[in-house]
This record gives C-alpha cells, sequence and structure tokens, in this order.
C-alpha cells in the first residue's frame, strides 16, 4: 500500500493515519504456514518539526504449534515499527530512514518486512512447557512418563548393589 505523504511533508504538526490488512498466509516460516488470517496493519506518519515520523503496528492471531511437545495452539502476535521517512538520504548508513519515492512510502511493504523480521523462531504454547519424553514421546505435560531412569553406565554396579540391597 502506497502512501501519498505531500499534503503533510512541509507542514509541521500535521498528521496522516492508515490502516489496511495484509493477507501473509502464503508466506512459510518454518516449513509451517502459521498466518492464515488476515493481518490488520495501522498507524501515522507525523511530521515533527519537518520530519516524519511513521509508526505502525500489525496484528493477528496465529495458527502455531509448540516447538517443545507439538501441541497446536492460537497465538497473538503483533509487531511495532517505526521509522523516519525523508526525501534524501544524507547519512547513507542509518537504515532508520525510509526514502520516499515521489513523495511516497511503501507502508505494506514497510509492515510486511517487520512482521516477517518479528516472527519467533521458537514458538511455545507456554512458557513452562516440559516437552515429550525423548524416549517414550509421552507429553511430559500431562504428567510424569512410566519409563525408567536409564543408569548411567559408569554407575551400573553401584546401581545393582542397591537393586540387590532393595531385594534382600
Amino acid at each position: 500500500m502506497l502512501l501519498d505523504v505531500k499534503s503533510i511533508l512541509h507542514t509541521p504538526g500535521k498528521s496522516l493515519s492508515f490502516q489496511f490488512e495484509m493477507d501473509l498466509s502464503g508466506m512459510e516460516f518454518g516449513g509451517r504456514y502459521p498466518v492464515s488470517r488476515p493481518v490488520a496493519v495501522e498507524g501515522s506518519v507525523r511530521n515533527t518539526a519537518d520530519v516524519l515520523e511513521l509508526e505502525l503496528t500489525a496484528r493477528t492471531t496465529l495458527d502455531a504449534v509448540c516447538d517443545r511437545c507439538g501441541k497446536a495452539f492460537s497465538q497473538e502476535k503483533e509487531i511495532s515499527y517505526g521509522c523516519l521517512l525523508a526525501e534524501e538520504l544524507q547519512n547513507e548508513e542509518n537504515d532508520e530512514i525510509v526514502v520516499l519515492e515521489d513523495g511516497k512510502a511503501d507502508v505494506g511493504d514497510l509492515a510486511r518486512t517487520a512482521f516477517v523480521l518479528g516472527m519467533d523462531t521458537k514458538t511455545l504454547c507456554s512458557e513452562d512447557c516440559k516437552g515429550l519424553c525423548p524416549r517414550c514421546g509421552a507429553d511430559l505435560n500431562l504428567g510424569p512418563c512410566s519409563c525408567k531412569k536409564e543408569v548411567d553406565p559408569r554407575l551400573a554396579v553401584l546401581a545393582k548393589l542397591l537393586e540387590n540391597k532393595e531385594n534382600e
């Protein structure tokens, strides 16, 4: 979505608001397509002392899968992004400034990039998810599994002694 900011470019104190929806359902993250619902984007561009400040928020509900236990769940996702807009760059190395093209900013592209970069690399159903037992695959969030703890081979002789003592 192109946003024309010419009307506020040289008018300090003015602002432009915008809102739109993006379809990111075709974007793959970690072999999955978690963005099945539209991503709602809203924001504004404000001229503060002849400096254009863009702020936006993108939010949706993701179809997530826990990386520890494999459980599917819904996760609210909200990304905030801000940058400055300029007609030309004085400092080539400042990546917080986006150059306007003919007085327009592609807020759709900015929102899409911010959302993709803001995606989590690890998704958990809860902070204290215990995951799955590596031996039997039981969900440890539901309770302990019935696997017998494996004894360290270096301590196997001691374990046998203890086992014999218990059987006496």
